[in-house]
């Protein structure tokens, strides 16, 4: 539990960290930096930022001098406001956090990749009957190269086959060195979002050995990279099927259910607990960016709004917008906490 609202209480200061930094980029006076909502627990002043620890843990929030999202109508024409900067200027204050979420999963993943990471070994440990493995392969066959790419984990497999129509499999069996040839077939499944895709198999599956893997120079950017693109089209694949209907509300989860599931975590040592942050932060950030009034990429869209036509939104307009903006978010958080205690509840 403590482990969890730690690592949530640091993915929102790093998050809040981005507006800050951004704001005093363009020059604009940053009145409160508070982790947590509700009542202020504990406040220092530095530089003329409160920095403050509020009751509530699981949020924060950076108040500029002329920005309240508790009230959009307040502005304030002083050269070191928010409301004084150009839409360009508050896009990029706005960007800020996000984007520190961002970096911040990309340089966890970077950290994991020069600690190691432990994965499968390209081991075979079932060859499964009327499949294309099963006339040419055998149990403990330890994968080397497939047309000549060379393979070093489990996880590698796929994405290799998944272009190829003939494989050329080079493997070791009892001290030989032997090469096979394959012809991968396609099959159907459900994915996780419970769409049908297609893939293509060749009928092996991996023994359980697990093996530890350390990446340095460009091999740790280039699996830095893969992770935080993988982590961001398991996020947005994730949006597009509650959208779409795919899957239902039922699977949302809240803040009860990521403290949950990140206390759980935790026990499985350091590198599951760093990749579930990275996960969670590729999250945080790409959640802010959707185009709902009450979250930076709401503010965005208004501020585009401007730059284009040079002229801001109505107040009556913007002050609508805001409430149904947080009537929803607050909808989904009571349906996220709802469906988090009938899963806790429900073992």
């Amino acid at each position: 539990m403590i482990s969890a609202i730690i690592i949530l209480s640091f993915l929102i200061f790093f998050h809040e960290l981005g507006h800050f930094l951004m704001a005093k980029l363009v020059g604009v006076r940053v009145e409160v930096f508070s982790i947590g909502f509700g009542k202020k627990l504990v406040c220092k002043e530095f530089k003329e930022t409160k920095w403050c620890i509020s009751a509530i843990p699981l949020g924060g929030y950076v108040q500029m001098k002329g920005q309240d999202d508790t009230n959009p109508t307040l502005k304030s024409t002083d050269p070191d406001s928010y409301s004084s900067k150009s839409p360009w200027q508050r896009i990029l204050i706005l960007l800020g956090g996000p984007g520190f979420n961002f970096l911040l999963a990309f340089l966890i993943y970077l950290f994991v990749a020069f600690i190691g990471i432990e994965k499968l070994a390209p081991v075979v440990g079932k060859v499964l009957p009327n499949t294309p493995a099963y006339e040419v392969f055998k149990k403990g066959d330890k994968i080397l190269e497939i047309n000549g790419v060379k393979i070093k984990t489990w996880d590698e497999i796929p994405r290799v086959i998944e272009n190829k129509n003939i494989l050329k499999i080079k493997v070791r069996r009892d001290n030989k060195i032997l090469t096979l040839i394959v012809k991968p077939k396609i099959e159907v499944i459900k994915n996780m979002f419970n769409e049908k895709v297609k893939r293509k198999i060749i009928g092996i599956m991996p023994s359980g050995e697990v093996i530890k893997v350390r990446y340095t120079g460009l091999k740790a950017v280039e699996f830095a990279c893969e992770k935080f693109l993988d982590a961001s089209m398991l996020i947005l694949k994730g949006l597009k099927a509650l959208i779409t209907g795919t899957v239902g509300l039922n699977t949302l989860s809240g803040p009860v259910g990521i403290v949950d599931v990140t206390a759980k975590v935790a026990h499985y040592g350091i590198v599951p607990l760093l990749m579930l942050t990275a996960l969670l932060s590729v999250n945080l950030g790409i959640l802010n960016l959707l185009p709902i009034p009450a979250l930076d990429g709401g503010h965005i869209v208004f501020n585009l709004y401007e730059a284009m036509f040079k002229r801001e939104l109505s107040e009556g307009v913007m002050i609508k917008l805001t409430i149904a903006g947080w009537v929803f978010l607050i909808g989904l958080m009571i349906i996220g906490f709802y469906n988090d205690l009938q899963r806790i509840l429900g073992g």
